[in-house]
């Protein structure tokens, strides 16, 4: 396959590319499962952007500045919040189906969640992400420029020499596309132009408010062929997850708190006040630790969260989704609080990138969850994910529209097709099941929302003796979808461990109880493979150093 662009996923980040490199030239989606299942058909809350008249531009910088723990991009983060409302406005013109408020200066209903300071999260009730997903499916399948192919994952990038006219990134190679799983078979899909986006890492963890489908694959692919990442250490852990022995990971929206939940323990007393004067508006990661603090201190599996005393009407128009799926449950959430753990939620650090989405690779684009842009810094500030996606795909489309005289002349090469050399197959999948869950439980256990160095230093030891078999299974047998994800969370696992062992500080999502202080002389943590592709350079700079 080849094509001008080689988008991979199929979330918010990739269609919104897609449609907009789509008047450049052809563009191919591929995704690993079907084109619904991504992390975006499962985001609840909303997309948080500047509308209304009391609200302002510098509010919404100051809040995510704030809840970024001293590590966003202050530039990056003023040109995200700028660019919110006309990405907004977009949306509504391609059929995004926002719920309207004549009330409101904006025309639109607007929630508030976790550290906002003003309601500026629009909404879709509790399906926005579904909804979203709708529009821009819609808009792509009635695309001609655009083949989108689903239950086709992604190997490995195409690696080949040479560089990429306009790219900031200079080197000796560049990305020209990506070696894709076709059924049992892998071909090449070559590209002037790769765009990664195919999610978070959530599978790492085993308690994961995410998708099957988030395997860290694009961070891992990058890294493989060279790409820098940072900030991995940064995991946000959604402190409101639903405990139900038939649930796995059905998320309770920040925006219950946000209309008025409020946490309390098994004897019904609130709690969050002990931790923050927000109580239960404060920040992701704030509310994270001190539902953790309350498990451990009390012994309990689960805290509540306890909206009853809305109106029952208000509760199910608000939250229709969440209203029944609980109540499929055998909890009727305007009677009885819902019993709530954290989870693995969000990736804030990825593949690191500059204003454009361009990474340090030339010809490789990384988007949404799976990048690095600055914007979130230490902790991403409450529904400025989907926000960060549509600004991005803009800036990148329009960077490639920039520089598309000199792009579209770049050759795609030829290149050597997937040998499996005496690769064997590999009958019993007891080889994937176990490490999976072994590598899922140390995550869990020694790199959550509390760690120590010697839990890390543990974490690492057994992560490394995981990683080298799975290598080993990998060079070995043929590959199977399985084995490819177990093979990214492998890798992406041990670079989590290695930035948290870095950072000998606590700050935002990293709580490091050996040191309870922020070291102002730690910003960013870069990993990058060297050059003989057998070690990992890893290090901390302030940003002043770029």
């Amino acid at each position: 396959m080849e094509s001008d662009f080689l988008i991979i996923g199929s979330g918010i980040a990739g269609l919104s590319c897609a449609l907009k490199c789509a008047e450049l030239g052809s563009v191919i989606v591929v995704t690993k499962k079907r084109d619904v299942d991504t992390a975006t058909n499962l985001a609840q809350g909303g997309i948080a952007a500047v509308l209304e008249e009391n609200d302002s531009i510098e509010s919404h910088v100051q809040d995510t500045l704030s809840s970024g723990a001293g590590l966003c991009d202050e530039s990056i983060v003023r040109m995200v919040v700028e660019n919110g409302p006309a990405r907004i406005k977009e949306l509504v013109d391609i059929g995004v189906g926002f719920v309207q408020d004549a009330g409101n200066s904006s025309g639109y209903s607007l929630g508030r969640e976790g550290g906002h300071s003003h309601r500026r999260v629009i909404h879709a009730y509790d399906l926005t992400g579904r909804e979203v997903e709708r529009a821009l499916l819609n808009k792509v399948r009635n695309n001609s420029k655009i083949e989108m192919f689903e239950e086709r994952i992604a190997v490995d990038l195409l690696m080949v020499e040479g560089a990429v006219p306009g790219w900031r990134a200079a080197g000796s190679q560049r990305c020209a596309g990506a070696y894709v799983m076709v059924g049992e078979e892998v071909e090449a899909c070559r590209a002037k132009v790769t765009v990664l986006c195919s999610g978070g890492v959530g599978k790492v963890y085993l308690y994961t408010t995410n998708p099957d489908i988030a395997t860290g694959d694009g961070v891992a692919m990058a890294f493989r062929a060279g790409a820098e990442l940072s900030n991995m250490e940064f995991v946000q852990f959604h402190p409101t997850c639903l405990h139900h022995s038939l649930e796995k990971n059905f998320l309770i929206s920040e925006a219950v708190r946000g209309e008025g939940g409020i946490l309390i323990d098994g004897e019904g007393v609130a709690f969050m006040e002990k931790y923050d004067k927000r109580k239960d508006l404060a920040t992701r990661d704030t509310v994270a630790r001190a539902i953790d603090k309350e498990l451990k201190e009390s012994g309990a599996d689960y805290v509540f969260l306890d909206i009853s005393h809305r109106d029952k009407s208000f509760l199910e128009e608000r939250f229709p989704t969440i209203f029944q799926r609980c109540l499929s449950r055998g909890i009727d959430i305007s009677k009885e609080p819902i019993p709530v753990v954290p989870a693995a939620h969000y990736m804030c650090g990825g593949v690191r990138t500059d204003s454009n989405g361009c990474t340090t690779i030339p010809g490789l684009i990384a988007l949404g969850e799976t990048a690095s842009t600055g914007l979130h810094g230490g902790n991403r500030l409450a529904s400025n994910s989907l926000l960060e996606a549509v600004v991005f795909a803009d800036r990148a489309a329009n960077f490639c529209k920039k520089h598309w005289s000199n792009i579209k002349t770049t050759d795609i090469p030829e290149v050597d097709e997937w040998k499996s050399g005496n690769a064997m197959d590999l009958e019993e999948e007891i080889l994937i099941n176990h490490n999976w869950d072994a590598i899922r439980r140390v995550m869990w256990n020694y790199v959550g929302i509390v760690r120590s160095l010697k839990r890390l230093e543990l974490a690492k030891v057994r992560m490394e003796g995981i990683f080298k078999e799975i290598d080993q299974h990998y060079h070995d047998y043929h590959i199977t979808p399985n084995m490819v994800e177990l093979r990214n969370i492998a890798l992406i696992s041990l670079v989590i461990i290695q930035s948290a062992q870095l950072r000998k500080e606590s700050r935002g999502l990293h709580y490091l109880a050996d040191y309870t202080q922020t070291n102002e002389n730690i910003e960013q943590t870069i990993f990058k493979r060297k050059k003989d592709g057998k070690k990992w350079e890893i290090k901390t700079i302030k940003r002043e150093q770029e």
